[in-house]
């Protein structure tokens, strides 16, 4: 865990905000609280937090066009909290760049865990003890220093793009399915298989030259996905 971390949680319930700032507190963090999206996003412009915890469902500036207009300036790590039936904002969520996302009601220590994964992710490390650089027609991936770049031009990765791009990269002409996916870069032992779809649909805009006509991330048919080099 990253004990010095800065946490934002943006989230117009009182209740929610100060079990989510007690747990968090205690797993090390440091934590600071807002109720509404202007709040949110003054506080974050004020002082940038490692990771930004962000209700969807919120009067005037909702979670999504937060999340929007943190994107347009940054890829702080964001954890979506949505309501167990709010399927299409979870996906119009993840589509603008969150990182992860947690359903209504939860258990504020899954969530917890959840922040830890994900901060635990961004802390350079070396992956790989012979080589944290990959290279694969004009992408490079450095592991360790968590950069990408395709053409010599540095690629805006959030968390999850990054991770989701290391593995495939690592394991290519491997077919995943979407379950394997979930739990080999989420670390999910079940979830929402549209979690995978949209990531790969992100990173495709990023990494392919034809996002439509992808030839990095293959599509297999009723399988799931595959990493084809030289690409």
């Amino acid at each position: 865990m990253a004990a010095d971390a800065r946490v934002l949680v943006v989230d117009d319930d009182v209740t929610v905000r100060d079990v989510v700032r007690r747990y968090l507190e205690a797993s090390g963090y440091a934590v600071e609280v807002v109720g509404d999206g202007a709040a949110g996003l003054r506080a974050f412009a004020r002082n940038r937090a490692d990771l930004v915890v962000l209700d969807v469902m919120m009067p005037g500036i909702n979670g999504l066009e937060v999340c929007r207009r943190l994107r347009r300036e940054s890829e702080v790590p964001v954890v979506l909290l949505t309501a167990l039936g709010e399927e299409e904002n979870r996906i119009a969520g993840l589509r603008l760049g969150a990182d992860d996302y947690v359903t209504k009601p939860f258990s504020p220590r899954e969530l917890a865990l959840r922040v830890d994964s994900i901060l635990r992710r961004t802390r350079p490390r070396r992956l790989d003890p012979v080589s944290a650089e990959v290279r694969d027609a004009g992408l490079v991936l450095d592991t360790a220093a968590r950069h990408a770049e395709l053409d010599g031009v540095e690629l805006p990765l959030t968390v999850r793009e990054f991770d989701l791009l290391a593995f495939l990269l690592a394991h290519p002409g491997v077919v995943f399915s979407r379950s394997e996916l979930l739990g080999k870069v989420w670390g999910w032992d079940f979830g929402d298989h549209s979690t995978v779809t949209v990531h790969v649909r992100r990173l495709r805009e990023k990494v392919e030259r034809d996002p439509a006509n992808p030839v990095r991330i293959a599509t297999v048919w009723g399988i799931g996905y595959r990493y084809d080099r030289g690409g």
